[in-house]
């Protein structure tokens, strides 16, 4: 069965003066990066992994799903390095990283950091990707509950990048269905917006309209961090899709969308 991609991608600086999201969404590649607060030149960082996996929009080239998207990955995180070795200015730059890789009846996933992947299937939400932050550690620990890792003033608190530095990002192969839905956000989004209440915007039958509507209920609820939310549907068949947008960092040069 040949399964294709819907897809819509829109980005908002939120209160933030500069875009530290960046973005891609392709016929066969979703990626959302953050370049991470508090760190020096994050939209570097953020552009410069998704110039890397922008590549794969078209698909991957090797005999192994996840080889290519793992290349990427990697080669990214030396570019940091080598970007931040040669300017000074920009030392400390980081990024988190979650994309999809599509092909066939599976979907290659890498991640790290906290910006997210979900997936709803007949109407359930699922988050498929874990938060590498010292809430989510908590929470493993059984110290706190996801309801209060909502609340904790430092959710945001990232453990795991892609900054130069040697990194274990987590790879994996999932089997995609048709009529699958996927967002991958920012935690412009997650960091303001209850699983619930994503869930139901999701439920709308529409991808292209689903993006715009979460950024505005993340304003709502206060975010003051750059969002940037990608949806996708798997459609048996052909979807009529075929080019990719790339939307966000480096900084004041992002594409934005009013809400």
């Amino acid at each position: 069965m040949l399964l294709t991609l819907r897809y819509a991608l829109q980005t908002q600086t939120g209160l933030r003066p500069n875009n530290e999201d960046a973005a891609v969404a392709g016929p066969h590649l979703l990626a959302v990066a953050d370049g991470v607060g508090g760190h020096a030149a994050g939209e570097i960082a953020a552009a410069l992994a998704i110039e890397h996996l922008e590549p794969l929009k078209e698909g991957h080239r090797s005999s192994h799903l996840l080889s290519d998207l793992r290349d990427a990955v990697l080669q990214a995180n030396s570019s940091i390095a080598d970007r931040a070795a040669t300017d000074p200015t920009v030392g400390g730059m980081a990024t988190t990283l979650t994309a999809m890789l599509f092909e066939g009846q599976r979907v290659g996933l890498a991640h790290i950091g906290d910006s997210r992947a979900y997936l709803m299937r007949n109407g359930k939400l699922t988050q498929i990707t874990k938060d590498d932050t010292m809430v989510q550690s908590l929470v493993d620990e059984g110290r706190i509950t996801p309801e209060e890792a909502f609340r904790h003033p430092q959710r945001s608190l990232v453990l795991k990048v892609l900054n130069g530095e040697p990194v274990d990002p987590v790879f994996e192969v999932r089997e995609v269905d048709p009529g699958d839905r996927y967002l991958i956000c920012s935690d412009g989004l997650s960091d303001y917006v209850p699983s619930e209440e994503i869930a139901e915007v999701l439920r709308v039958s529409d991808p292209q309209r689903c993006p715009q509507q979460l950024i505005r209920l993340a304003l709502n609820r206060g975010s003051h961090d750059n969002i940037t939310c990608i949806v996708a549907d798997v459609v048996a068949g052909h979807s009529g899709y075929n080019i990719a947008i790339t939307l966000g960092a480096p900084g004041k040069s992002a594409t934005v969308v009013s809400v």
